[in-house]
């Protein structure tokens, strides 16, 4: 009788000893094949996961912080704004990182520029009411 023997892999499992793949086994090199192809196949969900992530949520927020910076730096004496807490003001006064602004007759307050949530067009009543 043939006695059979076996031959402990690296990973753990049984392997037949002899020459290459029986009609049990696979080939060799094989096992390290199926590793590698499971590392990757963890690590292709996350790499679309992170593509993802800044395709629809890093960049468009860089875009509109881009263009907020670029709204801040065009407004000057004189343009209407509105506040982030919601006031209408006139700008009277522009600092390095402030603006004096008008909210009522004679009343001026001090905001961050950061503070601007955005720049209004003048209406056309406005500027009419001021022509007169």
């Amino acid at each position: 009788m043939a006695e059979s023997t076996t031959a402990v892999s690296p990973c753990g499992g049984a392997a037949p000893s002899g020459s290459g793949g029986g009609a049990s086994g696979t080939p060799a090199g094989a096992e390290g094949g199926a590793a590698q192809g499971g590392l990757m196949g963890m690590f292709f969900p996350l790499i679309i996961f992170v593509l993802i992530f800044y395709f629809f949520i890093i960049r468009p927020q860089k875009k509109r912080d881009k263009q907020h910076n670029n709204m801040i730096a065009g407004i000057n004496r004189g343009d209407q704004i509105v506040t982030i807490g919601g006031f209408l003001g006139t700008v009277r006064e522009v600092r390095d990182d402030t603006f004096q602004i008008e909210i009522a007759e004679g009343v001026r307050v001090r905001i961050l520029k950061s503070a601007v949530q955005t720049k209004r067009a003048a209406s056309s009543n406005e500027t009419q009411g001021a022509a007169s």
